[in-house]
């Protein structure tokens, strides 16, 4: 394995389907969710251990600065400042800029829950190994259901022990695509947890969006060190356009590969999806708060004060934040962002 996986944790995005817990003014990465620690917590104790993992590097915006900083404990992690939003392609080019050219990066989003973190820590260190001889590498979570909301990857030929190149990448499919999916085998979900050298992901960047390469390479040596802050120079940032680095790298280069990981993985989108994330009674009801079910099935209700009693339902999900109350079906919880309440903040 090299001998630097430094974790790069990517903190944007408002989490507007998870309203109203996650608000603009504090949003998903960084409340309790799943467990008692925030998602943006879990993150960094998971890469923490100092025999595989340097110190971890944070690229967010001035909304989060504060709390990424509350809740950045390690004392040699390092923020970077991103001026505006510009997607994960230049996210990730400010923090290649920023490292030693023969560094692995471990791109991590910092709102993912992940219930194994063994099985995390085991394909790290295979993508690290690949990273090392080359490779762009991508985490393939095995599905274990036909989701739609997801992209997925499909495994081409094998490399060496659990590892395959990626023959392509999958946009979202609907239901019966995804079901195909399954049936057939070899595709992975699209994570979005990745691993390179920063040398190999800028030559990749530089080769298929050369603007976003220069524009990176050129607000990182025009910026600022802050203390543990590096703020990079905000006109050449502007200048980048936004793009995932989905688009921007991997589905164009030659060198795309992935680990495949069962790891209790979740990207907490919505309220739906973190109900399956947290642990539920026989009848599948999962309650925090001052809650009382009576014939319930499938029920989530999550208060921060008012107690909430729920009969004969099922399949709903109840959410009760100071004087903002959401009432949703399952399958409505995908709509939650396009409330009012979540996308006027």
């Amino acid at each position: 394995m090299a001998s630097h996986l430094v974790p790069v944790v990517l903190c944007g995005g408002s989490g507007t389907r998870l309203w109203p817990r996650s608000r603009a003014s504090r949003p998903k990465p960084f409340i309790p969710l799943v467990d008692e620690e925030p998602l943006f917590v879990s993150t960094l104790k998971r890469c923490a251990d100092p025999d595989m993992f340097g110190p971890p590097v944070v690229v967010t915006g001035t909304a989060h600065l504060a709390h990424v900083e509350a809740q950045l404990e390690a004392a040699d992690g390092t923020v970077i400042v991103e001026p505006m939003a510009r997607n994960t392609a230049a996210a990730i080019a400010l923090a290649a800029c920023r490292l030693d050219e023969d560094d692995v990066m471990l791109v991590c989003p910092s709102d993912h829950h992940i219930a194994d973190c063994a099985a995390f820590n085991t394909a790290a260190a295979r993508a690290a190994e690949l990273a090392g001889e080359g490779w762009l590498v991508a985490f393939g979570i095995t599905p274990d259901a036909p989701e739609t909301g997801f992209g997925y990857l499909k495994q081409g030929d094998a490399l060496g022990v659990s590892a395959w190149r990626i023959e392509r990448f999958v946009e979202k499919p609907d239901r019966a695509r995804a079901e195909a999916f399954l049936a057939e085998g070899g595709y992975s979900w699209n994570g979005g947890i990745f691993a390179f050298r920063a040398g190999t992901f800028m030559d990749e960047l530089a080769a298929y969006r050369p603007n976003i390469a220069q524009k990176a390479r050129l607000a990182v040596s025009a910026g600022h060190v802050d203390g543990r802050r590096f703020y990079p120079e905000a006109k050449a940032f502007a200048e980048i356009e936004s793009e995932s680095v989905d688009y921007a790298v991997m589905e164009n280069t030659e060198k795309a590969a992935m680990v495949p990981v069962a790891m209790g993985w979740s990207d907490i989108g919505n309220w739906q999806a973190l109900r399956e994330a947290r642990a539920c009674d026989d009848d599948g009801n999962v309650v925090k708060g001052r809650v009382e079910l009576v014939d319930c099935h499938n029920v989530m209700v999550d208060s921060d004060g008012p107690r909430v009693s729920v009969i004969g339902l099922q399949d709903v999900i109840v959410v009760v934040d100071g004087d903002d109350i959401l009432v949703t079906t399952a399958d409505g919880a995908q709509k939650v962002g396009k409330l009012s309440g979540a996308c006027s903040q």
